[in-house]
């Protein structure tokens, strides 16, 4: 079968993600941007997860009674793929494989992986850097080339990733970033200050998850911006899901995933007026 849309949504085997799937595929047949079929890669970092995630997507009762997926004779057809985006080798797997199958580019990356560890220590957040700030730059970064102009790229960050619970000369360096250097020279600032135990002194939360999240807003503001000059017509933008349940939240959130869903999935797919470079709450635009 060929496919007018491909696109593919990172962490995507559970919570968040699996609601993105969902939501995309509910959404496109009737959305601006569709132009024919649509090929979404779910992708998970445990291969078994993803497949029983995907078994769950084509099982759906609500996308079976809506009939958009193409075994019910709608449009879009779902497919698993594993990805870790702490990884390298990983990533760049998948984008050979993207360049492969789809030689004339995909149409929107949602990424959405991401960890939250209990405790706080250099350990804990060596490893969540790694996964959540690192490994979604590193795809991002990688990812982005392949995207066709026009296209969109959604980077899934959170609300204590906003920037009111950091001192203004903190603050003031994740604003000025001009460069991802910039930003990432912030997040090696973050690991040093714990590492030495001086975090607190310096005006950091102890909060890897919190912060990790923060380099995310910075460095997808940084590429938008980068993307913007020199002529490309790909929206980049950075999201909050809100507060929802999740394994995450250990199932405090107020809202469900699909609620949790809509941002990242308009941000993808709806008019968004051409905008790029912001941070989106509530499918509308928040103060950083």
């Amino acid at each position: 079968m060929s496919y007018c849309r491909v696109g593919f949504v990172t962490g995507a085997n559970k919570g968040i993600g699996i609601a993105i799937v969902r939501n995309l595929a509910l959404q496109y047949p009737r959305s601006t941007f569709n132009n024919g079929p649509l090929l979404i890669y779910l992708t998970s970092r445990d291969k078994s997860r993803g497949e029983e995630a995907l078994k769950s997507i084509e099982s759906d009762a609500q996308l079976k009674d809506a009939k958009v997926l193409v075994a019910d004779g709608g449009v879009v057809d779902v497919q698993h793929h594993t990805l870790d985006i702490s990884e390298t080798k990983s990533i760049q797997n998948f984008a050979e494989f993207l360049k492969e199958e789809h030689p004339q580019g995909i149409d929107f990356v949602i990424n959405n992986a991401g960890i939250a560890m209990n405790g706080f220590d250099s350990n804990v957040v060596d490893v969540t850097l790694k996964a959540n700030y690192y490994g979604t730059l590193q795809a991002t970064q990688t990812f982005l080339p392949l995207i066709k102009d026009g296209g969109r790229l959604v980077n899934v960050s959170s609300m204590v990733g906003k920037l009111n619970r950091y001192p203004v000369t903190i603050r003031d360096r994740f604003l000025s970033a001009n460069s991802v250097t910039d930003v990432t020279t912030l997040m090696e600032d973050f690991k040093k200050a714990v590492a030495g135990g001086t975090e607190v002194e310096q005006g950091w939360p102890r909060a890897a998850y919190a912060v990790s999240k923060a380099g995310v807003v910075g460095f997808t503001r940084v590429i938008a911006r980068e993307e913007t000059k020199r002529g490309s017509g790909i929206l980049i933008n950075v999201c909050c899901p809100g507060y929802v349940q999740t394994d995450m939240t250990r199932g405090r959130g107020v809202k469900t995933p699909d609620e949790g869903a809509q941002t990242p999935v308009m941000l993808a797919l709806g008019d968004i007026g051409g905008q790029t470079g912001l941070f989106w709450q509530s499918e509308r635009l928040f103060e950083w």
